[in-house]
């Protein structure tokens, strides 16, 4: 309680669900799976480097796949970079890949065009 408000408010910016929040709300669950992503990379790496651990003590070194440290860090930074200008991209210039379909007000008294029924699918309306 005595933290919960202030993080939600930094956060989400708020209480109300506006545009800020939504984008916020877009960004993080857009970013969420690349973020997993690299956390897997980095067990796949610490698995290679190190071998698995087991209960039972037997020595895994015979298991080890040893890397070449140029391909590995220069693959680590290309995928760093790229993660980076995504990153980059979706803070600074949220609205660039979202539908611009999203920011036409709502009329209630109108059905949207997207869920309007097609001519030919009448009869089944009918039957419904």
């Amino acid at each position: 309680p005595y933290v919960g408000n202030m993080l939600m408010e930094w956060i989400w910016g708020g209480h109300c669900v506006g545009d800020a929040s939504l984008k916020r709300f877009f960004v993080l669950h857009f970013l969420s799976p690349f973020i997993i992503l690299a956390l897997v990379v980095v067990h796949i790496v610490f698995l290679h480097s190190t071998g698995s651990s087991n209960p039972m003590g037997i020595d895994s070194d015979g298991d080890v796949v040893p890397f070449h440290s140029y391909y590995f860090l220069k693959d680590l930074v290309g995928m760093a970079l790229m993660e980076a200008l995504l990153i980059l991209l979706c803070l600074m210039k949220p609205d660039l890949f979202l539908d611009p379909t999203n920011f036409i007000p709502a009329n209630p008294m109108k059905t949207p065009v997207h869920i309007q029924p097609e001519w030919y699918f009448l009869f089944a309306y009918s039957i419904l």
